[in-house]
């Protein structure tokens, strides 16, 4: 059975010691559940293929699905993407963390391989909003994640729901029932454009009061 952790009242040295067991479990190579913004996800290590495969597994992913990756912050980024410009990084200061995924071009030289064998040369990369996942990002470098859903089910709010064999991963950290809300809004950028691909908890007019010129070609 995974571990379980109670993060609803954990402070001080009892949440700095959640972070440390996540950080181990991660560090062997081991799946976690931990909540985001609003609902629970998986995390693995990015840059361990049997970890990041075991998502897929748990998820009921089809071949050639690519897995979105947490990152710390906007440094975390530049280490795994390329060419970031002043207006690409200023949106990325106003929204993050928070609900902005964002879709650019990868780093040639990583060696993960997110469930594309690198074939896209692309990576979807959010920070979240979340104080646990945010300290662990802050020792543990880009987390694959998704939701701990099976492919076409709803988001976990509720981890009594949880459709797998707790066997199946290393621990699950425990912050009660959790709310429901919107998707993260999905931009990606280009060279020199940040086109929208998907509208969530943020708006077009929120992004255009930053990026006047974004594109919105499915709108």
């Amino acid at each position: 059975m995974a571990e379980r952790i109670n993060l609803t009242q954990s402070t001080g040295d009892l949440f700095n010691e959640s972070v440390e067991s996540a950080l181990r479990y991660l560090r062997a190579g081991e799946v976690i559940i931990a909540a985001s913004e609003h609902g629970y996800v998986y995390l693995a290590n990015a840059f361990d293929k049997d970890a990041v495969n075991a998502i897929h597994i748990l998820r009921g992913n089809s071949a050639g699905i690519t897995l979105q990756v947490f990152i710390k912050d906007k440094n975390m980024a530049r280490g795994v993407a390329t060419g970031l410009t002043l207006q690409q990084e200023g949106l990325l200061d106003k929204f993050w963390p928070g609900l902005l995924s964002v879709t650019l071009k990868s780093q040639p030289g990583l060696t993960w391989n997110l469930g594309d064998d690198r074939r896209l040369g692309k990576v979807n990369l959010r920070s979240p909003n979340s104080k646990f996942i945010s300290a662990i990002l802050e020792q543990s470098g880009p987390l694959a994640t998704s939701s701990a859903a099976l492919v076409g089910k709803p988001t976990v709010l509720d981890l009594a729901t949880l459709a797998i064999y707790e066997s199946d991963i290393g621990a699950i950290f425990d912050e009660g029932l959790l709310t429901a809300g919107p998707l993260s809004t999905w931009v990606e950028f280009s060279e020199n454009e940040i086109t929208l691909q998907r509208v969530g908890a943020i708006t077009v007019e929120q992004l255009r009061a930053s990026v006047p010129t974004i594109s919105a070609p499915t709108l």
